[in-house]
């Protein structure tokens, strides 16, 4: 399989951060040529007149199993958020519901320009998951959901600890590294609220036995940082730490309510933070401390947590989003457009561990990455503005053109390419009337 792209603006984000306005040539799962390509025989040609190639999106903080329940949870704080509406609606999940619910993210996922996400699955039928992100063809990082502890969970979404950790190892065997490295696992303790100390020492102990990552939430809600003071003694960062968990294998959603001493833990430890700032908006959580972390050369990548909390998984909402709320308070400079598209590429790369193979357009890397079209009002005058201050603050996710994963062409003009949406649509409305009844909440 090859694909050659022809008169792109390609947004390299190599190194040197080099345009290139010319040709990009795919072959197999890797990118071969980059810049004026002649005589290249390919079996597929897409032609990118003014539109930008860019590395695929990388969604670093999502819960597939969640995308069911979009509009299912409004107007509520965290701790409500998962106790009245979420943990019910999860735990009457079924193995078939599940599966759709993954599919119907991979499709909004992919007709947005995103090639890979991080997610954390629910606590029953996890292969569910990792069966619809095969189909898919998105690149995935991710993994059940432990949670042994915890008031006011229903009974279906508690596990003892070595049942949680036996499912999640067994897991690993089957999915760890399939699909010519496409899928991944991690380890994915919902949060110490919901976990044992015993379950996150031995999550600790088994990612570096195991070399695998870690993705969890931390400091998200001020109700939450208390409750985990009151049961640890200690906030939430330092409460990690000291199990061992703070280091570059940990991928940490949220870190909103943060003092001085965590935020330097998170930065000396090459902890990668995930930014979710539609969620944390929503929820009423708060605003991260970015500029603060970044100052100390802390990673940052950015996510949309659920859709049952952002209510959509558009990259190109939290890169503007991202942007602009920090200004008011850090300046018009501290979140500019070059960097907050780092954080949706390279940053999202490095939080999987993937930055030698994702992330940007190199030759020899994987060949992840998306089309936007510039031909729409919202981003005319086309020669006015920078690139990234095009796809940062013009560009939607509807403005995607195309989406390649691993050198497959998943999305071309619209259309989703690798499952049948219609039957996605249908079988999801399906499944939630099934999962609404079981859950009470018709």
């Amino acid at each position: 399989m090859s694909i050659l792209i022809k008169n792109g603006t390609i947004v390299t984000m190599n190194a040197r951060r080099e345009i290139v306005r010319g040709d990009l040539l795919i072959e197999e799962d890797r990118i071969s040529q980059i810049g004026e390509i002649s005589g290249a025989q390919a079996s597929e040609l897409i032609d990118a007149r003014n539109k930008l190639v860019i590395p695929g999106l990388i969604q670093s903080h999502i819960h597939l199993c969640q995308v069911l329940f979009r509009g299912m949870a409004d107007d509520l704080e965290l701790l409500d958020w998962l106790k009245l509406r979420i943990w019910p609606l999860e735990s009457s999940h079924d193995a078939e519901s599940l599966y759709y619910s993954a599919l119907l993210g991979c499709s909004e996922l992919l007709r947005g320009g995103i090639t890979s996400v991080i997610d954390m699955a629910t606590v029953r039928h996890s292969s569910s998951v990792f069966e619809a992100v095969r189909l898919a063809g998105i690149r995935y990082l991710g993994g059940k959901c432990l949670m042994d502890h915890g008031t006011g969970v229903p009974p279906e979404m508690i596990d003892t600890s070595e049942a949680a950790l036996n499912e999640s190892l067994e897991l690993i065997s089957k999915w760890h590294g399939q699909e010519n490295g496409r899928i991944n696992y991690a380890f994915c303790p919902r949060f110490a609220v919901s976990c044992s100390d015993q379950l996150l020492r031995e999550v600790s102990k088994l990612s570096q036995q195991y070399n695998i990552a870690v993705h969890t939430h931390a400091s998200e809600n001020r109700s939450e940082v208390e409750l985990v003071k009151k049961e640890r003694g200690l906030p939430n960062v330092k409460y990690l730490d000291s199990l061992g968990l703070c280091n570059e294998k940990l991928i940490l959603a949220h870190c909103i309510h943060l003092d001085q001493e965590e935020i330097n833990i998170l930065a000396a430890s090459r902890t990668n933070i995930v930014h979710c700032p539609s969620a944390n908006l929503k929820l009423a959580s708060g605003i991260a401390p970015i500029p603060p972390l970044l100052e100390l050369g802390s990673s940052i990548s950015l996510g949309s947590d659920g859709a049952p909390c952002n209510n959509n998984l558009s990259m190109f909402m939290e890169m503007r989003l991202g942007a602009l709320i920090h200004k008011p308070f850090h300046g018009p400079i501290s979140m500019p457009a070059p960097l907050v598209f780092e954080m949706a590429t390279l940053g999202g790369a490095r939080a999987m561990g993937r930055e030698d193979e994702i992330g940007s357009l190199e030759i020899g890397k994987k060949a992840d990455l998306a089309i936007v079209d510039l031909d729409n009002w919202h981003n005319r005058p086309l020669g006015a503005a920078s690139v990234y201050t095009q796809l940062v603050y013009q560009a939607q996710a509807a403005d995607v053109y195309a989406t390649i994963v691993n050198g497959r062409l998943l999305m071309l003009n619209g259309q989703i390419l690798s499952m049948d949406a219609e039957e996605v649509k249908q079988q999801s409305e399906v499944s939630l009337k099934r999962v609404r009844s079981r859950a009470g909440l018709l």
